[in-house]
């Protein structure tokens, strides 16, 4: 008889300690999908416009101290300005946004 008690008090601890290990959480409308409420219908009709930033365009010349500007192993100056990178023109010291033609250029090859 004391072993059925035993046995039974055993079989109830392991079911309340099944239960309480499972994490249920209750859902959230919004991110599940279901509408359940007149308020949730409202606000789900609503749009959410965001505003674009808009973009300054990039200068294609700009002035530097060649004290800040960076040397590369071949000798031309640089500068890095909001990830465009500028390269120094040895006719008249203003640094040009770089393109592939600055390669033929003489005005922009190392000394």
């Amino acid at each position: 008889m004391l072993k059925k008690y035993i046995f039974f008090f055993i079989f109830i601890s392991a079911i309340f300690l099944n239960g309480c290990s499972k994490k249920v959480y209750p859902t959230n409308p919004e991110t599940s999908g279901v509408i359940s409420t007149k308020t949730d219908m409202v606000t789900a009709a609503k749009k959410v416009i965001k505003k674009r930033k808009i973009k300054e365009p990039v200068p294609k010349t700009i002035s530097v101290n060649d004290a800040i500007a960076k040397k590369t192993v071949d000798g031309r100056l640089y500068y890095d300005l909001d990830g465009h990178r500028y390269w120094r023109n040895n006719k008249d010291g203003k640094y040009y946004l770089f393109n592939k033609a600055m390669y033929d250029q003489a005005e922009f090859k190392p000394n």
